[in-house]
């Protein structure tokens, strides 16, 4: 390219020339040459037509900084060039990029007047920029406008919902393209398994890998990563594993996915095992399979380990810890009952510690009983992000194991008079390709009597093995049966027995729940793996419990 360039000064073609020029910058953009360099012969040509124009907004669309896109775009109409039909798919992209919704909406209301909404590649972009900047909504009734949809519009939606936290709607808009007879690709088969992993619905994660298989998409690396990270996050480990050792070709992401799946479910030495037959492959390991590994040495109990890998990220791989590397660090001393240690390292970290750092230091003075730095993580989280009720709930839980009822008590006041409601706890089941939702006392179920009569037998049989309620974060102020009465209907416990009474013996049972296990349901569940010879999944609000034969993956910490 540069050679070409050179033989044309050589022989006296100047780039001033608008032929030469923009031959010149379409074989640069085309070639993914950096930008700089195209950029430079832009600013020699004199009178550059709208095809340069749109030509040098493709390539800093695609680049990986879209940002002067923007002012290409202001100049262009400075020097009186209109735009035409190909301007406005590639100045969307860069927008999308970029995430400026403020940029798209004027952009969108030019295309407008200017009459090129209406085409289909136009319409396309301006869906995908909506989706990307998390205005779905928009992005729908943009999508829902269209009397043509390709292949490319349903993935842009599905994608945007997807993405955005909404995956039920994307799994509705896959259902309806499937009934308008239009078939998806590597692409919407990445969305539906994130919108899968998401909701933790592995039956349909599984019809969909049955699809795959089928239409011979198991070869799209995309894809099969998706898979594997579905699996991984439905806390299906055995077939996680699977899919990486079938994989054709397995990249870093794979290594990752499945690093990072085995640390979060609880098999650490598994993860710390994988991740060094990855260094054998000759692979570059990236900042997320360090996280899966100081994750795992957090599980481990691995301290020195744990160090030791921190050294060799920065040392070896060169890769600046950020802050999520961090918080494993504080993890791994609070489950190694380190406390005192975790707080110094929290004071010497080079940047300032979020309130996750320290909600994980009030999690560990939770478990291991120290109240004082238990109270200055708390004062800390409070300054940072003051309405989370989880950090009121470890606060209380902390005074209760205490036995300081008072402080419990002004816990909860201050609760109130801060105006911050507990989240509502729910579990969610997936039975026969259907979704169930419970909640804490729900009897909206038509099976309730049923579910209530088996929630009393699975009790019955739980205290000849040793079950005792935990009722001591219960509120203090009702009689001991009230407070057994009120953690016999936690969520997780009624998904249990409609699971029981709705499947066969032996099934597995998995659960995803939205706030962390409690101290009781997590005892009961233990027993009711081992008296009920099932094995039970619970993914909770921040890691994975495999509960089996009366143990569970997480050592009892969480």
């Amino acid at each position: 390219m540069q050679q070409i360039h050179a033989f044309s000064v050589r022989h006296g073609v100047p780039l001033s020339n608008p032929d030469m020029g923009k031959h010149l910058i379409f074989t640069t953009v085309s070639l993914k040459a950096p930008m700089p360099y195209a950029h430079h012969i832009f600013s020699q040509i004199r009178s550059p037509n709208v095809f340069t124009w749109n030509t040098m907004i493709r390539g800093y669309a695609e680049s990986e900084n879209p940002t002067p896109v923007l002012q290409l775009y202001h100049q262009m109409h400075v020097n009186s060039v209109e735009p035409d039909t190909h301007t406005y798919p590639f100045l969307l992209k860069a927008v999308a990029k970029l995430t400026n919704v403020r940029d798209g909406e004027k952009i969108h209301s030019i295309a407008l007047r200017n009459g090129f909404e209406s085409l289909v590649f136009v319409k396309n972009t301006l869906l995908h920029m909506y989706a990307c900047c998390g205005h779905v909504e928009s992005a729908h009734r943009m999508f829902e406008s269209m009397s043509e949809r390709d292949l490319v519009a349903w993935n842009s939606v599905i994608n945007g919902f997807a993405l955005n936290g909404r995956p039920n709607e994307a799994l509705t808009i896959f259902r309806d393209m499937s009934l308008e007879g239009v078939q998806p690709d590597g692409f919407t088969l990445v969305s539906l398994l994130s919108a899968c992993a998401e909701l933790g619905t592995l039956a349909l994660g599984r019809r969909i890998h049955v699809y795959m298989l089928k239409v011979g998409l198991t070869g799209n690396s995309h894809a099969t990563n998706a898979l594997l990270d579905l699996y991984a996050k439905c806390g299906s480990i055995r077939e996680a594993r699977k899919v990486f050792t079938t994989m054709d070709e397995r990249s870093v992401v794979s290594w990752t996915a499945l690093v990072v799946g085995l640390a979060v479910n609880g098999f650490g030495n598994e993860a710390l095992e994988l991740f060094k037959e990855l260094r054998k492959e000759g692979l570059v390991p990236t900042e997320i399979t360090f996280v899966g590994v100081l994750y795992a040495c957090s599980h481990c109990g691995m301290v020195d380990e744990g160090f030791n890998y921190f050294r060799m990220m920065k040392e070896e791989y060169g890769i600046v810890p950020r802050i999520e590397h961090y918080g494993c660090m504080i993890d791994l001393l609070g489950r190694a009952g380190l406390v005192k240690e975790a707080y110094e390292y929290i004071n010497n970290m080079p940047m300032q510690p979020n309130a996750v750092i320290w909600r994980t230091l009030l999690g560990a003075c939770t478990i291991h009983g120290h109240l004082a730095l238990g109270e200055t993580a708390r004062a800390h989280i409070r300054e940072l992000e003051p309405g989370h009720s989880g950090d009121y709930v470890l606060l209380s839980n902390l005074y209760a194991s205490e036995r300081r009822w008072s402080d419990v008590q002004k816990v909860r006041r201050t609760m109130l008079s801060d105006g911050v409601r507990k989240t509502p706890g729910y579990s969610i089941v997936e039975l026969r390709n259907c979704i169930y939702e419970f909640t804490m006392g729900d009897r909206s179920h038509p099976q309730s009597e049923k579910i209530y009569t088996m929630l009393a037998e699975i009790t019955n049989l739980l205290k000849p093995k040793g079950y005792v309620p935990h009722t001591e974060n219960v509120l203090a102020d009702i009689e001991e049966e009230e407070k057994e009465n009120a953690l016999s209907y936690h969520s997780e416990k009624i998904a249990i027995a409609f699971m029981i009474l709705n499947t066969a013996s032996g099934t597995p049972i998995r659960i995803w729940k939205n706030l962390r296990v409690c101290a009781d349901c997590h005892l009961a569940i233990k027993l009711i793996s081992k008296v009920y010879e099932r094995e039970i999944v619970v993914r909770d609000r921040s890691r994975f419990h495999h509960f089996r034969d009366g143990s569970c993956s997480c050592r009892d910490y969480w």
